[in-house]
């Protein structure tokens, strides 16, 4: 029997699977993704923006949160729920990405990871107690460990160094760990190494964690090595436990991470584009910048429930971009979260029915994802011409997505 914390898992069709995680502000029906809120906001939208599109959870950042407005400044107005009107469940990460995705700003020790401020260059030193201490401070449901997270490319040996790090770190964490009202993850690394992975995974096992997060992926590999880490690493982990994959939101890579076993997603992604003018459909992304908008009828994906294309005829988003009016923003990312998350009910159901195998069979049939080597190559001249270093499609800007 599921308590305030933990979860249920109601049914699995080979390795998909649908349950409950269980948290004190609610149940959240698995699988399910996790819009974005680093800084307690999921860029363009309300609170009641977030329950009309069926979001469930949220995701927010405890280092950003730390850095601004403060975790006092949230502790003194009720906790991070209170602060931005979300009764919901809510989970935060560590800041341990950050120590991947802000490699210009920060130095890895043994004991920390050292930050230096992108607000106003002051040093913070964000130790594994402290990752917990500000997580516990602004009350999210479920916390993250401190981790480390080794670029893509680098050798075994630099892998196993993060990889051991995180070990120690996940002890230290779960030490410092007080309060019962919070689930705290461990998070899996071990780069595209199998026996890595295995050995990361039975350890934090060991340690008992109520769930447990794949780390070190979609951090610029290639779509077969992310696939591969997956499945490897969610085999792995017990059945009764949920398993969160970090930072994966492409509808494609949602589907083969189901495949696989995986109960919770987050990625920035899909909001992102969204203010870029790209939209999910169930063909793939198209751009509602180009020509062929301009005088279009009809909305951006008929049939879609979501407010957007309930209302407006594409050319109508079209003209919003074209014009740089902020509305865009708003209405582009209310289509593209409310696909994702439909995404996921959909899923949901075919597991329950036993029907996953087609549905899966189904969606890659219709979808096509954009060009990964064309992606990869607009993305790399973005960070040159932003002076950033080479990063994935999880990472957000450097004030956080």
């Amino acid at each position: 029997m599921a308590g305030p914390n933990g979860f249920t898992l109601e049914a699995t069709d080979s390795d998909a699977r649908a349950g409950i995680l269980h948290t004190p502000h609610g149940d959240v029906p698995t699988p399910a993704f996790m819009p974005v809120a680093t800084q307690g906001s999921v860029k363009a939208l309300d609170p009641a923006d977030l329950e009309g599109l069926g979001a469930k959870i949220v995701l927010g950042n405890a280092y950003h949160l730390y850095l601004r407005p403060g975790d006092e400044v949230i502790k003194s107005l009720g906790g991070l729920h209170s602060f931005m009107a979300w009764p919901h469940p809510i989970l935060t990460d560590s800041g341990g990405f950050q120590g991947f995705s802000l490699q210009h700003l920060r130095e890895i020790t043994q004991d920390a990871i050292v930050f230096k401020s992108h607000l106003d260059g002051s040093i913070h030193e964000l130790t594994p107690e402290a990752a917990i201490r500000h997580q516990e401070s602004i009350g999210a449901d479920i916390i993250m460990p401190l981790d480390v997270c080794a670029p893509t490319g680098v050798g075994r040996d630099e892998v196993e160094n993060a990889l051991e790090m995180t070990s120690r770190w996940a002890v230290r964490c779960r030490e410092a760990a007080s309060r019962s009202d919070q689930m705290l993850f461990g998070i899996v690394q071990g780069g595209s190494f199998p026996d890595l992975r295995k050995r990361s995974a039975e350890f934090l096992i060991s340690l008992d964690f109520p769930g447990y997060a794949i780390g070190g992926v979609s951090v610029g590999e290639s779509k077969d090595e992310m696939y591969q880490a997956t499945h490897v690493t969610a085999a792995l982990l017990p059945s009764k436990s949920p398993r969160y994959l970090m930072g994966v939101g492409s509808p494609e890579d949602l589907v083969e991470a189901v495949a696989a076993g995986i109960d919770m997603f987050d990625c920035a992604l899909p909001t992102r584009i969204a203010r870029n003018g790209a939209l999910f459909t169930p063909d793939g992304r198209v751009n509602v910048y180009t020509a062929p908008f301009r005088y279009r009828d009809q909305p951006v994906q008929a049939g879609c429930d979501c407010y957007t294309c309930r209302t407006f005829p594409a050319a109508y988003l079209h003209h919003l971009f074209r014009a740089k009016e902020l509305l865009a923003y708003r209405l582009a990312t209310i289509h593209n979260l409310r696909f994702v998350l439909r995404l996921m009910e959909e899923m949901r159901s075919a597991v329950l029915d036993g029907t996953f195998e087609d549905y899966r069979k189904a969606f890659h049939r219709s979808f096509v994802p954009p060009d990964q080597e064309r992606r990869h190559s607009q993305k790399r001249k973005w960070l040159k011409a932003q002076g950033r270093p080479e990063v994935s499609e999880r990472d957000t800007d450097t004030s956080g997505e």
